[in-house]
């Protein structure tokens, strides 16, 4: 599970142009004087929007990252800063590249297991956070996402405690791991490995993070560092995500960028990212669109398609590290997009996120400078992050309100 701001999508370029009071003009208006014996064609046929720029994150090689000693502060900043994208690649990470293979190839398996298998590995008492989760998640229209399907782990600790009253309060954290241990046993293995080497990378990262943030003047943490709080954390959650093959007609080309992931801030800490693993007929193929991919609204509100090598590993800030470094480090709202036109037909796409987080019991203060959901917050301006978390899955998930 990992859910945040959802934020509402800019109006698509339509037939007509709207006035400010959000009515349509007539479209011989909104085109000029036209003869009402011509045809009127659709505005965006005749005007098209040019895509979004394609940029490329800041890397730091991981030889670089793993010195503890050594000056990152410039690259965090271009990266995760305020004028940053929220998202920074590691290159050359030893042994990364083939457990991401490893364990993408597995997500198409996991979805195409028989339906009662599938059922088994459900747990709504987690509110679908543990194990299996296809059409259970709220996102930006209201409607159930079933372009994706999910399987949560907590890839570092099976059973993060053993007290009940803790898995009754926060179930999406405490509860225990569900793995098809008797049809996909090797699920258990990549998911672990890959998951244990994304919260080793990103505690390095968060290192970093944490000296970039001293140097700005902010003080002492109001709290545990960054670092310290990854570490400590008991509730780190693995998702390895399938992304279902659609139909395209020549018609269908373009479409919304959040076409296959609605708009999403993270409220965890860091989420490590591979890059995806597309596949058709079950052959992995490259990318077949250029514009599929992830975007990312900037701080002054503009949306760039974000790019990273296939063998980089990607980390974007979440809420939490926003308010924790009070906004030094920048989290931003994201999507992704499909693959469209008929090239695009029947390609899924496989993917993996590491969503680091405090732990449920960790308090969160949430300085009146970041404005963060603020109908969810006490007067006190104090939750710990199971509280806040909790309250954040009410609004986009079926069930308890």
């Amino acid at each position: 599970m990992e859910i945040g701001r959802l934020v509402r999508t800019q109006t698509q370029p339509g037939c007509a142009p709207t006035t400010r009071g959000g009515r349509r003009r007539p479209l011989a208006l909104a085109l000029g004087r036209l003869s009402s014996r011509r045809p009127v064609r659709c505005l965006a046929a005749m005007q098209t929007t040019p895509p979004p720029p394609s940029v490329r994150t800041v890397s730091i090689p991981f030889s670089d990252l793993k010195e503890r000693d050594r000056d990152l502060s410039g690259k965090i900043e271009e990266g995760l800063g305020p004028s940053g994208l929220g998202i920074i690649s590691i290159a050359d990470v030893p042994g990364f590249p083939v457990l991401r293979k490893t364990l993408l190839r597995l997500a198409p398996k996991v979805a195409n297991l028989p339906e009662d298998v599938k059922k088994e590995l459900e747990d709504p008492d987690s509110r679908f956070n543990f194990g299996w989760s296809h059409g259970k998640e709220k996102l930006e229209s209201g409607k159930l996402d079933t372009f994706k399907g999910s399987f949560y782990a907590n890839p570092i600790l099976d059973a993060p405690t053993t007290d009940d009253v803790l898995v009754r309060r926060y179930p999406s954290y405490c509860r225990t791991n569900i793995w098809p241990a008797s049809h996909l046993p090797e699920l258990e293995i990549a998911f672990k490995a890959l998951g244990k080497l994304m919260l080793e990378v990103g505690l390095m990262l968060a290192h970093h993070c944490d000296r970039y943030v001293m140097q700005q003047g902010v003080g002492p943490y109001d709290g545990e560092s960054l670092e310290q709080t990854i570490a400590s954390s008991r509730c780190h959650k693995g998702r390895l995500l399938y992304y279902y093959p659609r139909q395209f007609s020549k018609q269908e080309e373009g479409g919304s960028v959040s076409s296959w992931c609605g708009w999403h801030t993270d409220h965890g800490s860091l989420t490590g990212l591979t890059c995806a693993l597309f596949t058709k007929n079950s052959m992995e193929i490259p990318c077949p669109d250029s514009a599929a991919g992830l975007y990312i609204r900037t701080r002054d509100d503009k949306v760039v398609k974000v790019t990273f090598e296939e063998n980089e590993l990607a980390y974007q800030v979440g809420e939490t590290t926003e308010i924790l470094s009070r906004g030094r480090l920048c989290a931003t709202p994201h999507c992704v997009k499909a693959p469209s036109s008929e090239n695009a037909s029947n390609v899924d796409r496989s993917t993996f996120a590491m969503f680091m987080q405090p732990d449920w019991d960790e308090k969160l203060k949430f300085p009146s400078e970041i404005p963060y959901h603020q109908e969810l917050i006490p007067p006190n301006g104090t939750l710990t992050f199971g509280e806040y978390s909790e309250r954040l899955v009410n609004k986009y998930y079926q069930g308890k309100t």
